[in-house]
């Protein structure tokens, strides 16, 4: 997911189930998607670590120096949620589908050097979003259904690839895919 692939969070304690929208912007441009598409103001990043209690202290490091209501947010207009490992129901694979973002946007003040940065597939993305089920990943994903540039037929073949703890979330996904 990236640098909830890459979005952003909370506290671990109060951590939300979501992935950024921030992610599609790894395999588009802004201007090639909808506005519904690319309007939300985080940016969800799950640091790399050897296990996930590590993962998670790293999240919280990044959640407390950018997130939410931050000097950073306040300087950059953006806040960065550190996800780990359980925030979102991802599907199977979607480490081997990870887009690498690496750009004058990914390098240092100084211009070097550049850091690489591994977003969410967008059809990973719209799962985890699907699952989440909250009102903004619905107008989400129904916006890049309609634009075109995610398959509803890859989706829903991917979604019962999440975790077993979240069978219930992709029931109520593949009813909403279908309506």
């Amino acid at each position: 997911m990236s640098t909830r692939s890459v979005r952003p969070a909370s506290s671990s304690a109060t951590r939300r189930s979501s992935s950024s929208v921030r992610s599609i912007l790894g395999t588009f441009g802004e201007e090639q998607l909808p506005a519904d598409a690319t309007m939300s103001i985080e940016v969800d990043i799950l640091p790399i670590a050897d296990d996930n209690d590590e993962t998670a202290r790293l999240a919280d490091l990044i959640e407390g120096v950018a997130g939410e209501f931050s000097l950073f947010e306040q300087l950059h207009g953006f806040s960065i949620d550190g996800v780990d490992l359980e925030t979102s129901a991802l599907p199977a694979g979607w480490r081997d589908r990870l887009v690498k973002v690496q750009n004058a946007n990914t390098a240092a003040p100084s211009g070097e050097p550049r850091f690489t940065g591994w977003c969410l597939d967008k059809h990973d993305l719209c799962v985890a979003k699907l699952c989440a089920f909250r009102e903004k990943d619905l107008n989400f994903v129904a916006a890049l259904l309609t634009a075109g540039p995610v398959r509803q037929d890859v989706i829903a073949e991917r979604l019962p690839t999440v975790a077993e703890r979240y069978r219930e979330a992709v029931v109520r996904a593949l009813g909403w895919l279908a309506s």
